[in-house]
């Protein structure tokens, strides 16, 4: 492990939590959207879905050295990545409103004629993912801060 692979994994793991940040705020932009331009079969609009973020590890990266190296075969992940961007398959919120726009007009299954179904969107869970991901981004700054002084230090001692 060199010096700067903790410092590539600490960055890799700001990229993931900046994207949860950026999916969390356009779930809460989007929790009233009960139209997104989509239709049903039957013509009814279709809410806005939840978005969340699939985070996984990262596979190391193999140069000539680590290929020749035995200790390639024990080494686990060097960072996360984002593998994908899913869309939550929670029921939608449904509330009777016949006068909508967005009012189903034609009864299908899941929703009555005159009923609106709203974005799957949960304020309270996503303020929650919010607070996860505002503290893994706070504990992921400081271990780069840390790898910064530990190389910093490592010069110094370098310089006699």
């Amino acid at each position: 492990m060199g010096l700067f692979t903790g410092m590539n994994i600490s960055a890799s793991a700001l990229s993931a939590q900046k994207l949860r940040f950026d999916l969390i705020a356009n779930n809460i932009a989007n929790i009233n959207t009960t139209n997104t331009g989509q239709t049903t079969p039957g013509g009814n609009p279709i809410p806005y879905r939840r978005e969340v973020a699939v985070l996984s590890p990262r596979k190391p990266r193999e140069d000539f050295a680590s290929f020749l190296s035995a200790r390639q075969k024990s080494l686990a992940s060097e960072g996360v990545e984002v593998t994908r961007v899913v869309e939550s398959n929670k029921p939608f919120r449904l509330e009777y409103n016949p006068d909508s726009p967005d009012a189903a007009k034609v009864a299908e299954p899941g929703i009555p004629v005159g009923y609106v179904r709203y974005p799957n969107v949960n304020l309270v869970e996503e303020m929650t993912d919010l607070i996860s991901a505002s503290r893994s981004y706070e504990a992921n700054v400081t271990v780069l801060n840390s790898f910064k002084t530990m190389a910093s230090k490592a010069l110094e001692i370098g310089k006699g």
